[in-house]
């Protein structure tokens, strides 16, 4: 029994487990920006500095002192009032990777090359920068090219869009980088970059190592192209966690993953929290959506321990993508969450959209409409203090398209008719107020309704009744929109054209509109 406890211990200090160093170093105020701790330049004090696991503060002169193991990243959470250095790439340089014999060689794509013995002082430089507390963020979910041909999708029919736009602080990708493909995480960083912002991002289902035993392994190439999968920052007054919430292998049956979180994740949430103020809005980002059914989709265990975490914590919000379509879900009470004000995930649309399908459209790219009816597309997200507003931007279309209106182009008079006007709120939610009106006359209440957007079945209609084949991919079949709102056509009213008028009035007191118009004519007999 002794000789066998000796080998497990051997085994353990092998995988670095408990085979410990320290690691040290200083946090600075890089005045002139150039990287490197002149004379004149001081360390600056309680910055926070993490291991992944735990977090620290450093003292009077900047310094930390963290555990490291042979697999490990160090990294600065940035404090507000300053930035971090940017590589050429525009990726924020926070962090060390510490992996003395790097990751491993059988990897069908290339991840972190040795990094030798554990420098004698990991230094991070900070440059101060006026944090406004009201801002905006730019947010992309799952660009999710699967060939090269799709990355020029992504890049003409969406960073063209963006491309040095002002007045944004700072860019993120909700994974879903690439499609599986990890040979395109270069060409993607180089496509983003043209955005012209600081750009964090993290990883997707499509990003991992597929190829490993252990979770803990499945973000090798990851790391190695855009640094660890586990960070936070602050900006103004929000403090963001970015986590990797996609377990590889599952755990419980060793294939395909799940949705979830390590237990060395969340210590580090626990960490990390204990230096947030508590009236700073946190922002929490990963890839997969936290709603599950039945905990098949998401491990309510881990779920659960994450909001126990952020119950002393009154201002949140969750970043999600990973779904394709768009939601705005709310956690109550009933889902484990602590608070009386319910806690707001919003689980973001893609700006690869239904995966690059559907026909060209103006842009010379696939209109790849989600199948719950929202255009692909990219979020802004306007903080103020620790608080916020989202708005979604379809690609391709003006800003004040937020509606798609759907109904018969013509009815006949008097004649009673199951069709009716729906409109797909695309941010909305069915607590969200929609009312319809004709001719200017009173403005009356949709229903909110559970069903397939009739517009996006007119535009996948089109896949399976023509006679000449189709160029592109079918798009997906239709789900049920949580967006959808519907009321009755009227046939009553005089010949001719009517106006139909939709507003929508959103979480955050705002109204959008949309109109559109039908034409009533004399009822034909059979």
């Amino acid at each position: 029994m002794k000789s066998l406890k000796l080998m497990a211990l051997a085994t353990v200090f092998s995988t670095g487990l408990y085979a410990q160093d320290k690691a040290k170093g200083i946090v600075f105020n890089d005045a002139n920006g150039n990287g490197k701790q002149d004379r004149k330049e001081a360390g600056i004090a309680r910055v926070a500095v993490s291991n992944g696991v735990q977090v620290t503060l450093t003292d009077a002169k900047g310094r930390y002192e963290l555990p490291v193991g042979n697999d490990d990243a160090i990294f600065v959470i940035k404090p507000r009032g300053y930035k971090v250095p940017l590589n050429e790439n525009l990726l924020p340089k926070f962090y060390y990777l510490h992996k003395p014999n790097g990751s491993p060689t059988a990897l069908k794509y290339k991840g972190v090359s040795p990094t030798g013995p554990l420098p004698k002082s990991i230094d991070f430089a900070l440059v101060p920068q006026q944090e406004k507390e009201e801002f905006t963020a730019l947010i992309f979910g799952d660009p999710q090219a699967y060939t090269a041909r799709e990355m020029e999708y992504f890049e003409n029919g969406v960073v063209a869009e963006v491309a040095g736009i002002k007045n944004v602080a700072f860019g993120l990708s909700l994974g879903d980088l690439v499609g599986n493909d990890l040979d395109l995480h270069p060409p993607y960083i180089k496509a983003v970059k043209k955005v012209g912002l600081p750009w964090y991002n993290l990883l997707g289902n499509h990003d991992m190592n597929f190829d490993v035993k252990a979770d803990s392994l499945s973000d090798e190439t990851y790391e190695a192209n855009f640094g660890p999968a586990n960070y936070a920052f602050n900006y103004g007054k929000v403090h963001y966690i970015v986590l990797d919430d996609v377990l590889y292998p599952n755990p419980r049956t060793g294939k395909g993953y799940l949705g979830g979180f390590r237990k060395a994740q969340l210590d580090f949430v626990e960490n990390d929290l204990k230096f947030v103020d508590k009236d700073q809005l946190v922002v929490l980002a990963f890839h997969i959506p936290l709603e599950h059914e039945d905990g098949n989709v998401f491990r309510p265990e881990d779920r659960q321990r994450l909001f126990d975490l952020l119950k002393d914590f009154p201002n949140t919000l969750s970043l999600s993508a990973h779904m394709h379509t768009q939601s705005q879900i709310f956690y109550d009470k009933k889902d484990g969450w602590r608070q009386e004000k319910p806690h707001h995930e919003y689980n973001a649309g893609t700006t690869s959209g239904d995966w690059y399908s559907g026909q060209l459209n103006e842009q010379g790219v696939p209109s790849s409409t989600m199948r719950d009816g929202t255009p692909k597309g990219y979020a802004f997200i306007h903080f103020k203090g620790n608080q916020y507003v989202i708005d979604y931007k379809a690609a391709g279309k003006d800003k004040s398209y937020q509606i798609e209106v759907f109904h018969p182009k013509v009815v006949g008079k008097g004649k009673s008719t199951r069709a009716g006007i729906y409109a797909n709120f695309f941010m909305g939610h069915h607590t969200d107020v929609v009312e319809c009106r004709i001719d200017n006359g009173t403005w009356r209440k949709m229903a909110p309704v559970k069903a397939a957007d009739p517009a996006y079945l007119a535009e996948l209609h089109p896949w399976d009744t023509s006679e000449e084949l189709l160029p592109g991919r079918r798009p997906s079949n239709a789900s049920d929109s949580r967006h959808l709102w519907r009321t009755a056509i009227a046939t009553d009213l005089p010949l001719g054209t009517h106006k139909i008028e939709v507003r929508a009035t959103d979480r955050y007191g705002r109204t959008h509109t949309q109109e559109s118009s039908y034409r009533i004519e004399e009822a034909k007999e059979l």
